[in-house]
């Protein structure tokens, strides 16, 4: 079988350095699967996938590693997903959550950005 292209390490990588947070895998059902999340309020702010291409649309049956991340605006996830390599959130489909190809399809700077904006998104809500 041959390998397909991920940067999954890359993002584990940026997660652990910028915010000190290692992947969790929650689910034995599903082993490819792992959660960022805040250490405080234990919020996701990341979740890492190992799917087929098909789920995601008229894509061949090949497996792809997507990351899903929640944006502040709903309308800028919206817009994205009108971009190679974009798509409404898999599996966590509010309007907020787009998923994001980990084949080098967006930029690891973009992919950066957007993690960065999830996990302000998902922090906990300071009190004024």
């Amino acid at each position: 079988m041959e390998e397909y292209v991920t940067h999954r390490s890359e993002v584990f990588d940026y997660a652990k350095n910028k915010y000190n947070t290692e992947p969790e895998y929650l689910w034995e059902r599903f082993p490819g699967y792992a959660v960022l999340r805040h250490e405080d309020n234990r919020k996701w702010y990341a979740l890492i996938m190992n799917i087929t291409k098909r789920k995601l649309g008229n894509f061949p049956d090949e497996p792809v590693d997507i990351i899903n991340l929640k944006l502040s605006d709903p309308l800028a996830a919206e817009l994205l997903t009108q971009q190679e390599g974009y798509f409404r959130g898999y599996h966590i489909s509010r309007g907020n959550w787009v998923s994001v190809l980990l084949d080098g399809s967006v930029s690891m700077d973009d992919i950066f950005g957007l993690i960065d904006e999830s996990f302000a998104v998902t922090a906990k809500k300071r009190k004024k």
